[in-house]
């Protein structure tokens, strides 16, 4: 895999971890002013999750294809 497509993947990925770590703090802190921003927060919790999870995934395609 080309030296800058990893180096843009794992940007990516630590920007995509420290949207869910801020966005979960905020949840465990009870930042939520209501029953629907707490959905809301957690949905895009998920969100983030799912992205990492795929973008790790398609790096490791990637790599097993090399």
């Amino acid at each position: 895999m080309d030296a800058s497509v990893h180096a843009f993947a794992d940007e990516c990925r630590k920007t995509i971890r420290t949207y869910m770590n801020e966005l979960t703090d905020n949840v465990a802190l009870g930042s939520a002013k209501n029953f629907e921003e707490y959905q809301r927060t957690v949905g895009q919790i998920e969100g983030l999750a799912i992205a990492e999870r795929e973008l790790l995934n398609l790096l490791n395609l990637s790599s097993e294809e090399d």
